[in-house]
C-alpha cells in the first residue's frame, strides 16, 4: 500500500509541505494518496541547489559516483514489491507489468553504476603537417552541469530512471519534474537518493503547480533539458528552451511489418504482446500492423482470437494483462477514433468497448491512412491492420508518417532485413520482433516528430557531458 503522504525532494531533503496533489487509483478512480507540490519559489531554490552542488558533483571520482548507484540498485532490489504496487496503483498498470518496469528501473542503475567507471577519452595525433610538430592532443569528458529532466506517466519509474542514473554516473546535478499523474515512483527514487553521499543540492523531485514550471524549461542556469512526453509539448519546450541542449524522447505511432515467411505463430504473440501490454500505452506499442497477403486471413483470425482472450480488470490481479488507461478522458478519445476509423470505412475485428477508463483491446483493419487511429498516436490498446503484397512498398508506406522512433520487422531474409534498415526512417530497426522491444543499454530515440538525440545510459551520458581537449606542445 502507499503511504498517507509523500514530500517532494529539495536539494536533497524531504519537504512535506502541504497535501496538493490527490493521487488517484487509476483502476478505483479513489484518492490513494496525497503529494506534496513545489510553488515556483522551491523550484528556484532547487535550481540555485543545483548550481551550488554543481562543482562537489563535478569533483566526485567515478568509484564514488557508482558506490551512490550501487546503492539504488540494493534498495531498489529489496524494495521491488513495494515499488511494483505503486505502480500498479498511480499508473493502472498491471501488477506483472510493474513488475517488469522495476526489473528494467534495477537495470538501469545498474548499466550506470558500471558506465560510470568507463566515461573515457582520447589521445588526438595532431601532427599532421611540419607545422604540428611536437604537439599532443588529449580529450576528456567533463560534466555539462545542472540538468533539467521532466519525465511522463506511462513509465514513472523507468523513464525517470534514464534521465537521473546517467546524471549521477556523468556527474551532474539535476531537477526533475515527475508526471503529476504519477509522481510516487519518481519520489521513491528521491527517497533511496537521500540516502546515499550525494553533494548537498545533487537532486531535487519536485511534482509542481503550473506556477513556476516554465523554469524546468526556460531558466538559464540549467545548462540540459531532457524531456519525455507527447510531440506537441516537446517541440514547445524546445522553442522555449533558449540556449541549451535539448534531449526530446517523443511518441510514435509504431509500424511492424510481417512477411510471407513469418513464423504466424510467434509473429501473433510478439503482436499481442506489443500491441496490449500495460493497455498499450508505450511510444513503441504496435499501432499499425501491415502483413503479406500470403499470411493475413491465417494471421489475422489467430491474432483476434488471442486478443478476444486477454483479461481485462483489476490491474492488481495476477492473471490481468489489460487495466485502465491513464484517464477516462483518454479512453474516450481513442473511443472516438475507433468510431471515426469506422465510419470512413474501417472494419472493427475485436473491442472498441468501454467502460470509464477500461478499454476492451481493439483490431481494426482497412481505415484509411488519414483517419486520427493511423495517423496519429494513439497511445493505447488499439492496433490497425493492412494487407501488402511488395516489402519495398510497405517499407515507403511505414515511412509515411510523421513519426520515426521504432519498426519491427518478421522476416527470415537477410537482405530484406538489411533494406529495411537503410531505408526505413525511424530511430531504430527491430527483426524478427515487434518495436515494442526496448533493453536499457541500447540507444533509444527517434527522428521526425519523433524526437531528438538517444537516450541509453551511454548515449545520454554523452549528452551530459562535454569535450574537453588539452594540447600540448614539446619545444
Amino acid at each position: 500500500m502507499l503511504k498517507d503522504a509523500y514530500p517532494y525532494y529539495l536539494a536533497n531533503e524531504a519537504i512535506y509541505a502541504n497535501r496538493d496533489l490527490p493521487v488517484t487509483d487509476k483502476y478505483s478512480g479513489e484518492v490513494a494518496t496525497h503529494v506534496a507540490m513545489a510553488d515556483r519559489k522551491a523550484i528556484d531554490q532547487a535550481i540555485a541547489a543545483s548550481v551550488a552542488a554543481a562543482p562537489a558533483m563535478a569533483a566526485m571520482a567515478p568509484f564514488e559516483r557508482q558506490a551512490v548507484l550501487d546503492h539504488c540498485v540494493v534498495r531498489f532490489r529489496e524494495r521491488a514489491e513495494e515499488l511494483a504496487m505503486a505502480l500498479c496503483i498511480e499508473a493502472g498498470k498491471p501488477i506483472r507489468d510493474a513488475r517488469g518496469e522495476v526489473s528494467r528501473l534495477i537495470d538501469t542503475f545498474r548499466v550506470a553504476a558500471e558506465e560510470a567507471v568507463r566515461i573515457d577519452g582520447e589521445t588526438l595525433n595532431l601532427e599532421i603537417s611540419a607545422r604540428a610538430k611536437g604537439y599532443r592532443g588529449f580529450t576528456k569528458r567533463v560534466p555539462i552541469g545542472p540538468c533539467s529532466f521532466i519525465s511522463p506517466f506511462n513509465f514513472p519509474l523507468n523513464l525517470a530512471a534514464h534521465k537521473v542514473a546517467p546524471a549521477i554516473a556523468a556527474g551532474c546535478p539535476f531537477v526533475l519534474k515527475p508526471a503529476s499523474r504519477t509522481p510516487i515512483g519518481a519520489l521513491i527514487i528521491g527517497e533511496v537518493l537521500a540516502e546515499t553521499d550525494l553533494p548537498k543540492g545533487a537532486f531535487s523531485v519536485l511534482p509542481c503547480h503550473r506556477d513556476g514550471a516554465e523554469l524546468f524549461t526556460e531558466d538559464d542556469r540549467l545548462k540540459l533539458l531532457s524531456f519525455t512526453g507527447s510531440p506537441q509539448v516537446g517541440w514547445d519546450l524546445k522553442a522555449r528552451a533558449g540556449k541549451k541542449p535539448v534531449v526530446l524522447e517523443l511518441g510514435g505511432n509504431a509500424a511492424c511489418v510481417v512477411d510471407e515467411d513469418a513464423d504466424v505463430d510467434d509473429a501473433v504473440a510478439r503482436l499481442v504482446f506489443g500491441a496490449f501490454y500495460q493497455s498499450g500505452q508505450s511510444c513503441i506499442g504496435v499501432q499499425r500492423i501491415f502483413i503479406h497477403s500470403a499470411i493475413y486471413d491465417t494471421l489475422k483470425k489467430k491474432l483476434v482470437e488471442k486478443t478476444r482472450a486477454l483479461r481485462m480488470g483489476d490491474p492488481r490481479d495476477e492473471d490481468t494483462f489489460i487495466g485502465p488507461v491513464i484517464s477516462e478522458g483518454e479512453a474516450r478519445r481513442l473511443e472516438d477514433w475507433i468510431k471515426e476509423g469506422v465510419e470512413r470505412g474501417g472494419t472493427l475485428l475485436c473491442g472498441g468497448e468501454r467502460d470509464g477508463a477500461m478499454l476492451a483491446p481493439t483490431l481494426m483493419e482497412n481505415v484509411p491512412a488519414e483517419c486520427s487511429i493511423v495517423a496519429e498516436e494513439a497511445f493505447g490498446p488499439v492496433a490497425v491492420l493492412s494487407r501488402f503484397d511488395d516489402f519495398d512498398a510497405v517499407l515507403e508506406e511505414v515511412n509515411n508518417s510523421a513519426f520515426g522512433l521504432q519498426a519491427g520487422i518478421f522476416t527470415r531474409d537477410l537482405y530484406k532485413a538489411h533494406r529495411a534498415w537503410d531505408r526505413l526512417e525511424v530511430g531504430g530497426v527491430v527483426i524478427g520482433d515487434v518495436p515494442s522491444w526496448r533493453v536499457d543499454n541500447m540507444p533509444y530515440g527517434g527522428v521526425k516528430d519523433s524526437g531528438l538525440g538517444r537516450e541509453g545510459i551511454r548515449w545520454a551520458i554523452r549528452d551530459m557531458t562535454e569535450e574537453r581537449l588539452l594540447v600540448i606542445r614539446t619545444p
